[in-house]
């Protein structure tokens, strides 16, 4: 229940390939083959989603630095005025980092772990220096990169070591990521973990979505009322050019869409579609994040109340806010 505070889509989640240089133990989408997107279904795309409403653009992957014309993809979306977003695993920054300044809003370097090994096992190749490296290269560019950090029960003891070492010197955010389980990979926290990651959502410099932590309290969303708004709030198109609904994650469909992204998302099946979200049965339980965030912006709720300190902490550090006005 609540009251929708909008009906269009505001984010769009942009996989310019499924590669990636990295085999994380906790995904499984650098296991798909997958092309590149292109500059010319990029351009109309991005044209589209103005017209549609989309606010920010999530270059994703796989490891979306892999893609040779990320820059011209993220200016051409800072061109239309969207403001833009992307994590990486960092190897490939130091090298890519010039190309990028300037052009990425919400520029998140990924970690797991503050010790070397541990980082490197769980992604499955080395590249901890490479992490370490980004951050003095972006420093140098006057760059402001938040370290990401998925937290799993097995890690959760380290985040004070990833704040003091990384974070606290460099004025950079730690964004606080609760891991989630799909496709059978991922896991859960337990009701301690919960309360550790509530009482360091308070802190400066930590963005924690309070909204994350009282879902799994509440077991997740429920197809009988769902708080999932995966569909309307966020449009996510595949590397072969493919609207997917309801979410990557499910997927259960995708439509080519072939220069016309605004004529297809308006169609009538398209929307009927939309009126599913969250009531499919594999809807039910789910947690993840990246559908979750745009879902508890968009309509008032216990949600919405206890997402908002986050966001509004978030934005005013980055600067961000002002293109939402």
């Amino acid at each position: 229940m609540g009251i929708v505070l909008t009906n269009k889509p505001v984010l769009c989640n942009y996989y310019v390939t499924y590669r990636c240089n990295a085999k994380c133990s906790f995904c499984d989408i650098w296991e798909k083959p997958s092309p590149y997107i292109t500059i010319e279904n990029a351009t109309q795309n991005l044209k589209d989603m103005k017209r549609l409403g989309v606010d920010v653009i999530d270059f994703t992957g796989g490891e979306p630095l892999l893609h040779q014309q990320l820059p011209e993809l993220l200016k051409l979306a800072k061109d239309l005025g969207f403001i833009t977003t992307v994590t990486t695993n960092a190897l490939l920054y130091p090298k890519m980092a010039n190309k990028l300044k300037g052009l990425i809003d919400m520029l998140h370097f990924s970690l797991d772990s503050p010790i070397e090994s541990e980082h490197n096992d769980s992604r499955g190749v080395k590249l901890f220096d490479k992490f370490l490296e980004s951050i003095e290269v972006a420093k140098n560019l006057g760059e402001k990169p938040d370290i990401l950090f998925t937290v799993f029960s097995h890690n959760i003891h380290q985040i004070e070591e990833v704040y003091e070492t990384y974070c606290v010197p460099n004025q950079f955010m730690l964004i606080l990521n609760p891991v989630f389980e799909y496709n059978e990979v991922g896991s859960s926290l337990n009701e301690a973990d919960l309360k550790q990651l509530t009482a360091w959502g308070k802190k400066k410099l930590v963005y924690l979505n309070q909204g994350f932590i009282e879902l799994r309290k509440n077991g997740g969303n429920q197809i009988e009322h769902p708080v999932c708004r995966a569909g309307s709030t966020t449009i996510v198109i595949s590397p072969e050019n493919e609207l997917i609904l309801p979410c990557y994650h499910l997927g259960l469909d995708k439509h080519p869409i072939n220069n016309q992204l605004f004529e297809l998302w308006s169609s009538k099946d398209i929307q009927l579609q939309i009126k599913q979200e969250g009531r499919h049965e594999k809807c039910q339980g789910c947690t993840i994040n990246c559908y979750m965030q745009p879902s508890f912006a968009t309509k008032l709720s216990s949600y919405w109340f206890k997402a908002l300190p986050s966001t509004l902490k978030y934005n005013l550090h980055k600067g961000t806010w002002k293109n939402l006005i």
